[in-house]
């Protein structure tokens, strides 16, 4: 019994007791190294939540080591108890195979080969039984109820989609993604970044916007009435795509012209910004006289 307590007081501080603190210590290293920066980035909520998640870490390491530690006791108990046994009957102790060894099968030594010697004689050359490695069959017979699974979730029960169906759904995503990358990039228009677009949809769009709130001032072609004339080379706030966008966007109030923004998106008022600048060279049916600079692209 003095030999069983011998073994497990140096099990313990050769996988347990040296071990501990070196997990503790990487543990809380870098907030030990970092602590005053760690502090200052991460709020008082945060910190009380890492120190407690630190400190269920730390009694998991530790649970773990006692439950180890009490493994290895039963372990070595079993083990000197079969070995008593085996020198009381007189009969040579074989320790168990272990985990490792069961997975891997244990090898024939050579002096034993000829009881998986096999009758076959090939030109004196001999075969041996020799069976395929635990770990071997049991991925096999995972491979096969791995199979067995996939058939019927993707062609029984249609449970998950097949190639086909996964493409159609990364289409849909896709255009999802576009949609809202092409609202965000629409919300960043400013004067400051806009350009100007001659693709059919914002012409379009900035068309029909021009018609439902602009014909009242600028008339159906934009010859003018109370507004100015947007069809010739005279602006009075500047013709630049640009100089047109902020003027839609804040608006001349004390000419009458309200502020757009907060009832246009920005991409709605870059889209009535390019419409106007297509005005540019029309043919008005009732043109209103040029008013402000003359304005040449540069």
């Amino acid at each position: 019994m003095i030999r069983v307590k011998n073994r497990i007081v140096d099990v313990f501080l050769s996988r347990i007791g040296k071990r501990t603190p070196v997990f503790m210590l990487a543990f809380f290293l870098p907030f030990l190294t970092n602590g005053q920066a760690f502090i200052k980035e991460n709020s008082k909520n945060e910190m009380i939540l890492l120190v407690v998640m630190g400190m269920v870490f730390v009694v998991f390491i530790i649970v773990l080591g006692i439950a180890f530690y009490f493994l290895t006791i039963l372990k070595l108990m079993l083990k000197d108890e079969k070995m008593d046994k085996a020198n009381a009957e007189g009969v040579e102790y074989k320790p168990e195979p272990g985990i490792w060894q069961k997975l891997t099968g244990t090898e024939v030594p050579l002096e034993e080969e000829y009881t998986i010697l096999l009758s076959h004689d090939y030109d004196g050359i001999k075969e041996l039984d020799n069976h395929l490695p635990p770990w071997w069959k049991y991925l096999f017979y995972l491979g096969i109820i791995v199979a067995v699974v996939y058939a019927f979730l993707y062609h029984v029960s249609g449970t998950l989609p097949l190639q086909e169906e996964e493409y159609q759904i990364e289409l849909v995503l896709a255009a999802q993604q576009a949609e809202i990358r092409k609202l965000e990039a629409g919300n960043s228009i400013d004067e400051n970044n806009v350009e100007f677009s001659d693709a059919p949809e914002v012409i379009a769009n900035g068309k029909e916007i021009y018609a439902g709130k602009c014909i009242a001032c600028h008339a159906t072609d934009g010859g003018g009435g109370v507004g100015p004339n947007l069809t010739d080379e005279y602006w009075i706030h500047g013709g630049s795509i640009k100089d047109i966008f902020k003027t839609i966007k804040i608006g001349v109030p004390q000419k009458g012209m309200i502020s757009w923004q907060n009832q246009l998106t920005p991409s709605d008022i870059r889209d009535v910004a390019s419409y106007l600048v297509t005005l540019k060279g029309t043919k008005p049916a009732n043109p209103k006289e040029p008013q402000g600079e003359l304005y040449e692209e540069k």
